[in-house]
């Protein structure tokens, strides 16, 4: 891995690192803070909290406006940043030239349509590679992983966490795409990823928490999710009743809340940040 700059931050370092990927099948940037704990001699691997963001986001976004570094800082925990998709001038985006698909909106799934499927293989990324490379050259424990995200980033935290319960320890959310199949962003690029066959929107629902919650995926531990009253997005694209309606039909523990006058940008990550980081601080073995 290259090291791309890295900044003292809270008595930790906030890294970024440029580093090339077999499953995006080019560069990518990573941010990861480094907390106080993790930078002594012969420190002991400390847990990891990955962040997965947005639509239109990069590795950066939360890095610099979320403030967790503060609350991470304390508990000890690492915070992991990737970048939102694949890039480069290889990677193909969006045909029309928006920004909700492509560059910038990977959705974290691992596409099966060409031109698409060459790189556009997020989940795997988060997955396997990301978590190996940097647990292999930092002092991380890749066995004490959480993962959250926003918006874009909400649902590949829940999908990724719903799939693979046993790779992470603790999953939440903020202002999630909760229903991706049922909503205009997601329809659009699971379109583009996987089709729009019949056969193909079969397959939307491995890359969908509403529909895996009903297809039988569960996790033992509680989900946490909060979105904002003021959120423009709420009911067209975000859909958290569906979350909620499907968690309660099928037993799936969720603690989602709905704050009241926030809206869906980083003033309200910011201002939910700390319950995040404590949640994952309990589920990691940092708090009591």
């Amino acid at each position: 891995m290259e090291l791309i700059s890295s900044q003292r931050c809270f008595n930790g370092e906030q890294r970024r690192y440029r580093l090339q990927s077999a499953q995006l099948k080019g560069s990518s940037t990573v941010g990861v803070f480094l907390p106080p704990s993790a930078l002594k001699a012969h420190a002991a691997s400390v847990p990891a909290l990955i962040w997965l963001s947005g639509l239109t986001c990069s590795d950066e976004n939360f890095v610099q406006k979320a403030g967790a570094q503060r609350r991470a800082a304390e508990l000890g925990l690492a915070l992991i940043t990737p970048d939102t998709s694949p890039r480069g001038e290889d990677v193909p985006s969006d045909p029309s030239g928006q920004w909700d698909f492509g560059d910038g909106a990977g959705f974290y799934v691992d596409a099966d349509q060409e031109p698409w499927s060459e790189h556009y293989r997020m989940h795997s990324y988060v997955l396997e590679e990301l978590p190996l490379r940097l647990c292999t050259e930092l002092p991380l424990d890749r066995q004490r992983l959480g993962l959250s995200g926003h918006s874009m980033g909400g649902h590949g935290a829940l999908v990724l966490g719903l799939r693979h319960p046993d790779c992470f320890e603790s999953i939440s959310a903020v202002a999630p795409i909760c229903h991706p199949s049922q909503c205009p962003w997601g329809q659009k690029a699971f379109g583009y990823f996987f089709g729009t066959t019949p056969e193909a929107q079969a397959r939307w629902r491995h890359w969908d928490a509403v529909a895996l919650l009903e297809d039988g995926y569960h996790r033992k531990d509680q989900l946490l999710v909060d979105l904002g009253s003021a959120d423009p997005f709420l009911q067209e694209q975000l859909r958290p009743e569906d979350l909620r309606s499907a968690a309660a039909n099928h037993h799936q523990p969720l603690a989602l809340l709905i704050h009241e006058g926030y809206d869906h940008s980083y003033f309200f990550v910011a201002s939910v940040i700390d319950r995040h980081l404590d949640h994952h601080g309990r589920a990691l073995g940092l708090l009591g």
